[in-house]
């Protein structure tokens, strides 16, 4: 989607969660006198980038709803995470299982859908994996 523009709440959302780093010690109180002026600063949110690569979660909500700048990691929610990793890791062998079935099934008759179904699937897993 781009470099988009950040929101004065998405804005003060960066400096809660430097707050937060501050009150677990990860940032000293100059550290977060310089990073919180260039939040207030900031217009895009690749200028929220640099200020918290280095730093654990939290992570301000402008870096994690999905419009972020280019080579900002977008976090996936926690609980699509772990079932899309389930069927991702079971996409390709449940296909496999159901294309012997349907050869076995239909006497080859329905060949072709035997080794694209398998094929097709592969492929979809494979982009989703690339894309998370």
């Amino acid at each position: 989607m781009g470099d988009m523009r950040l929101s004065d709440a998405e804005r003060q959302d960066a400096l809660d969660v430097l707050e937060e780093h501050v009150r677990t010690g990860r940032l000293d109180i100059d550290e977060y006198g310089t990073r919180s002026a260039k939040v207030t600063a900031a217009k895009r949110v690749s200028e929220l980038v640099p200020l918290f690569e280095d730093l654990p979660s939290p992570r301000p909500s402008a870096l994690l709803n999905g419009v972020s700048a280019p080579g900002v990691p977008v976090a996936p929610s926690s609980e699509d995470s772990a079932l899309v990793r389930f069927l991702t890791a079971g996409a390709v062998p449940i296909a496999i299982v159901l294309a012997i079935a349907v050869l076995v099934l239909t006497r080859g008759r329905l060949l072709i859908i035997s080794v694209a179904l398998p094929l097709v699937v592969a492929m979809i897993a494979g982009a989703r994996r690339r894309r998370s």
